[in-house]
């Protein structure tokens, strides 16, 4: 992808403002609905893997599509698709893919796991080891359990928070523009 961390997350930073801006004034309140917390949450998974980098065996490249996987039932519906398409990391095509277990995690890049899962977090991630695939949930404690991004509310607002010490387990780094924006960094886990 070209350019360096200050426009990576000028990408980011725009793409998430224009879900809150949309309360910005009476006007704009008229015009367009407040987005749901699925379609915030489909923009964040859209943009997470900008901010990420893989280990060396893992490198993202374009020849093969970059899957953000959503483990078991799906909250999005064609959100997360309509989120992705058209879009690249790295010259690779963003792909929604759908899985029923952790073994059909092959592939993924970011992994979705719904908090209906949230019984089975601890489970599923000791499955996935250090496998190299962002870890993302709405499901309490998810961060607490080992999970690398927790979606939070605060107020009306979905933001996250992330475990770094999961992420770097994994073989991930994080840049420092995620870091800035999350509203907790958690450096132990588990």
């Amino acid at each position: 992808m070209s350019g360096g961390p200050a426009s990576r997350a000028l990408h980011f930073l725009a793409a998430t403002a224009l879900f809150y801006g949309l309360n910005a004034g009476p006007n704009l309140r008229a015009q367009a609905p407040k987005p749901t917390e699925y379609e915030v949450q489909a923009a964040y998974l859209s943009n997470f893997g900008r901010f990420v980098e893989w280990p060396a065996g893992a490198k993202v490249t374009g020849s093969e599509p970059f899957n953000v996987c959503v483990l078991g039932p799906d909250p999005f519906g064609l959100l997360l698709d309509a989120a992705l398409k058209g879009e690249t990391i790295f010259g690779a095509p963003m792909v929604a893919k759908r899985v029923a277990g952790p073994e059909d995690t092959s592939g993924c890049r970011i992994l979705y796991i719904g908090s209906s899962k949230s019984e089975r977090v601890k489970a599923i991630l000791a499955s996935l080891g250090t496998a190299g695939i962002l870890t993302v949930s709405d499901a309490p404690g998810f961060t607490k359990l080992g999970g690398m991004i927790q979606f939070v509310l605060e107020g009306d607002r979905v933001r996250f928070e992330i475990n770094l010490s999961a992420a770097q387990r994994s073989g991930l780094i994080m840049s420092s523009e995620l870091l800035k924006v999350a509203t907790a960094v958690r450096r132990t886990g588990q």
